[in-house]
């Protein structure tokens, strides 16, 4: 079951990105088959996780491979709240292709099948594990933003010719989407790093607990610097770095902390 689920899933998301590629160069030709190869991979990736969630045992997604195939979703999530209108198709652009190879990924690992897992009973284990995800999700949108915000400020200093063509959000709204999505992950990730530490006695000080302290440090970093300082630039390319500090843990150092 879990191989009819995952394919369209990984075909769509690939579309999408192929569409969303298409249409930097074509604008407005390929933007509505990009939104919609991201809903109907999202439909499919949530059909997925639900047969995962019915058939497990337990909580199917705390290993390595099961957490990066929740982790994608979470994207995906995030990024549908308004990604899919068109002048955040650019963001499509950095967002779906890392959606599809990730998921791969886990597709081939094995997170994609519906195995057993970490007990529902383990609360706190399962509410960790699921708010640091959705931290981790929140925080790639946010770096996608960045990127935007920041490639679209190199634009319009340089007044390209075709500059009107762009069909992108403004600055301050990127600015203000950024923070935003800053401090909703920050506040996620400190909800899911209180239940860590409850377990911390049991589970011992490891790589990627120090980890996560320094991307929660980079978060609030990026809010103290754009809030109170007034410095947007480094505010996002602080968060940019915090988009590879949640690459190098989910990808990497994630999979020495679970099964």
């Amino acid at each position: 079951m879990a191989e009819l689920l995952v394919w369209p899933a990984l075909l769509a998301y690939g579309e999408a990105a192929f569409a969303y590629a298409g249409d930097v160069r074509s604008p407005g030709r390929f933007g509505r088959f990009a939104t919609w190869g991201v809903r109907v991979g999202w439909l499919a990736q949530t059909a997925l996780l639900t047969f995962q969630a019915l058939s497990a045992d337990g909580f199917p997604w705390n290993s390595w491979a099961g957490s990066l195939n929740l982790f994608v979703w979470l994207v995906v999530s995030a990024y549908l709240i308004w990604g899919c209108s068109p002048r955040f198709r650019l963001l499509g652009l950095a967002v779906m292709p890392l959606a599809a190879l990730l998921l791969a990924l886990s597709y081939v690992a094995g997170g994609t099948e519906g195995g057993s897992g970490l007990a529902w009973s383990d609360v706190l284990l399962v509410v960790h594990v699921a708010l640091v995800l959705a931290a981790f999700a929140g925080f790639t949108v946010a770096g996608g933003l960045a990127a935007l915000e920041l490639w679209q400020e190199r634009v319009l200093k340089r007044r390209p010719a075709g500059i009107l063509r762009l069909r992108a959000p403004s600055l301050v709204a990127l600015d203000r989407l950024t923070i935003a999505t800053v401090a909703v992950s920050l506040v996620t990730l400190t909800a899911g790093i209180i239940p860590g530490l409850a377990r911390l006695p049991e589970s011992g000080l490891d790589v990627l607990v120090v980890g996560t302290a320094v991307l929660w440090i980079l978060g609030a970093a990026i809010l103290y610097l754009r809030v109170r300082a007034g410095r947007r630039e480094l505010a996002a390319a602080l968060a940019l770095g915090a988009l590879g500090a949640v690459i190098v843990l989910q990808l990497g150092l994630l999979a020495t902390h679970v099964a």
